[in-house]
């Protein structure tokens, strides 16, 4: 069960943004899959989440793994979500 719940008009800081992600990652594998992405984002009502996971996904997978797996690709969506 996820506990984070954002106010209307709040925005997250990075460090709430990677903790809240964290909380997504199902499988404990340190990583966040693009499945676990769609779901964050979908907890968040934000529009477009599908659309926005796979722009995300293509944008921040440097490694192309098909996850978010280090700290660097974890801001780089925070930045391409907010």
């Amino acid at each position: 069960m996820r506990c984070i719940r954002l106010e209307p008009n709040r925005s997250m800081t990075v460090d709430e943004f990677k903790a809240w992600l964290r909380t997504y990652d199902d499988n404990h594998d340190g990583r966040i899959s693009q499945e676990e992405l769609k779901e964050a984002l979908h907890g968040l009502k934000i529009w477009f989440g599908r659309w926005k996971t796979k722009k995300a996904m293509e944008s921040v997978d440097s490694n192309h793994s098909g996850s978010i797996d280090n700290a660097i690709e974890m801001e780089r969506t925070y930045m391409g979500v907010y």
